[in-house]
């Protein structure tokens, strides 16, 4: 999702419209206090310690940073405030210190996931709970456990439930109605259907006007999963494959297609997008050799201009059409071959800039660099590695992780081991 919603939303910019783009951080939930309890340290720093390492991965992978990143704990009062309103109105109940939602009074429920509430109690496990008046009703705050971090509220010291807080930020950060939600597939039942009723019922208004969900990927054509055994973090991945060729990989199927990881499909991607980079720097290559004909454009060399320009359409078409990234990348590389076709020494400057121009545009609308990187030399990297251990010496954590990001992207793999820093190229 980081990867696809990112791409569309560079195209809604590419397309001239201004974007509120939120992403919020569960900072903290069960696994996060397991972790914390287990390291003895606070919730909290285990959820900045992550959200740091998001942050890398998401730099590394040409990913633009949202407009904002709301966190679950900064937003406390306001949950409890949205949770006070559907209590008044009759949407919410309190039984020994638990608010629960009245999942029946909400008569749309399961209209996202096509799913009638009548079926969904032999549909779903359900932990059989007597405090609930039907089995469906779902937690929006629950008293503490001991040794967990907790807030004040009228019901009980505690936290709330995991739904209310995407209801709470989408309506501050995006107000009553947002446009476009996005998320996983496995989102929608019933995290989705839930931020439905709570928004819905407490601002009597429809939450959202458009859903968009990404789809799954499997693994050697079996679903990736941590009980699987064939589950791979960014990180690891972009150990043997530059973060470059992991997010072109990604773009390469619809996203709602579920998409089959495999080294052999790496590899695939990481030589397709080596055509782009190579057309690329051929074109800037004959930019900087002064074998030309002229500068200005030749008449033929319009008309050409035009055919390219037809491709450029056909890129939109493809990303207008329910955001086909995969029909828009092949008409990414028509592009490149007619630039392998048409551009050479004998072509203007102006014509092999505007080729060039084109196809390098199309890439960052994709969130891919179409310029080859230079490789760093050992003593540079050396150095920047040295510069990085002072930086975290000096508690200086940004501008470390920021040397790290630099290295990644330019396929410089670092790995912190009792012995100190090794590295390794991709």
């Amino acid at each position: 999702p980081a990867i696809i919603f990112d791409t569309f939303r560079r195209y809604l910019e590419y397309k001239g419209y201004k974007v509120n783009y939120v992403t919020n951080f569960t900072d903290v939930d069960d696994k996060i206090i397991k972790k914390s309890i287990e390291e003895g340290v606070s919730a909290r720093e285990i959820s900045e310690r992550y959200i740091r390492e998001f942050h890398t991965d998401m730099d590394a992978l040409n990913i633009e940073e949202a407009t904002r990143h709301p966190k679950a704990t900064e937003e406390i009062d306001g949950m409890i405030e949205m949770i006070k309103t559907l209590i008044e109105n009759g949407h919410a109940y309190v039984k020994d210190g638990t608010v629960y939602y009245r999942t029946r009074s909400f008569k749309d429920y399961g209209k996202l996931s096509k799913k009638n509430i009548d079926d969904l109690e032999s549909g779903i496990r359900i932990a059989v709970n007597e405090d609930k008046e039907d089995p469906l009703d779902f937690v929006l705050w629950k008293p503490k456990k001991e040794g967990e971090p907790y807030w004040k509220s009228p019901w009980s010291e505690g936290r709330p439930g995991w739904h209310i807080e995407c209801s709470v930020m989408s309506k501050k950060y995006l107000g009553e109605q947002i446009d476009i939600h996005a998320g996983g597939e496995d989102l929608i039942f019933p995290h989705h259907e839930n931020e439905i009723a709570q928004s819905e019922a407490a601002n009597g208004k429809e939450f959202a006007r458009y859903w968009m969900h990404n789809a799954f990927i499997n693994i050697d054509n079996k679903k990736m999963s941590k009980s699987e055994g064939n589950f791979f973090t960014v990180r690891e991945i972009c150990e043997k494959y530059p973060p470059q060729v992991l997010r072109f990989f990604m773009l390469n199927a619809h996203y709602r297609s579920p998409l089959n990881f495999s080294q052999e499909l790496m590899e695939a991607a990481k030589n397709s997008l080596e055509r782009i980079t190579t057309a690329v720097g051929q074109l800037e290559f004959l930019l900087k050799n002064e074998a030309f004909h002229g500068v200005e454009i030749t008449g033929e060399e319009v008309l050409l201009l035009k055919e390219a320009d037809a491709l450029k359409d056909k890129f939109d078409a493809s990303m207008e059409d329910d955001f086909n990234t995969a029909d828009a990348i092949a008409a990414v590389f028509e592009l490149v071959k007619f630039a392998n076709t048409n551009c050479g020494a004998g072509s203007s400057k102006a014509f092999i800039q505007a080729v060039r121009d084109r196809i390098v545009l199309l890439c960052n609308i994709l969130g891919l660099k179409a310029q080859k990187e230079e490789e760093l030399l050992d003593a540079d990297i050396e150095a920047l590695i040295e510069e990085r251990q002072n930086a975290r010496r000096s508690k200086n954590f940004g501008r470390a992780d920021e040397i790290r990001d630099t290295l990644l992207e330019k396929g410089i793999v670092l790995e912190d081991t009792r012995e100190g820093v090794r590295w390794k190229r991709n």
